[in-house]
């Protein structure tokens, strides 16, 4: 069973930067697709970024895209998420997840391992 734990959040002002890691335990990272998802208090939890197994495909949302950047280290099973020029819209509880295959990588749906999730705050 695959366990994912998150860290890194914190509370930053607009224009900051953090870094999140996740740490996977009880599989290994190398088979499986990795990414990264928030949910902001009343709103659906929605997608942010993905790498794929091989760590040679990326996907972000819209969103973030120039401003954050997926990575993973099979040899250490952490995958992280560096985000920059971090704004008010970015707060949120960030979750680590993780599927062996699947399509649509946006949906939540389809990833099966998931972290009890990190929590972001942009202060303006």
């Amino acid at each position: 069973q695959m366990q994912l734990v998150e860290s890194g959040g914190g509370l930053v002002q607009a224009g900051g930067s953090l870094r999140l890691s996740c740490a996977a335990s009880g599989g290994a990272l190398s088979v499986y697709n990795m990414a990264w998802f928030r949910q902001a208090p009343g709103k659906e939890r929605e997608f942010v970024a993905a790498v794929s197994r091989s760590g040679g495909m990326t996907y972000y949302a819209n969103s973030v895209k120039g401003r954050f950047t997926i990575s993973r280290d099979d040899a250490k099973n952490t995958v992280s998420l560096e985000m920059i020029s971090l704004n008010p819209e970015d707060t949120a509880a960030y979750y680590c997840a993780a599927r062996l295959s699947g399509l649509d990588y946006a949906t939540p749906l389809t990833w099966h391992y998931w972290g009890q999730g990190t929590q972001v705050t942009v202060s303006s």
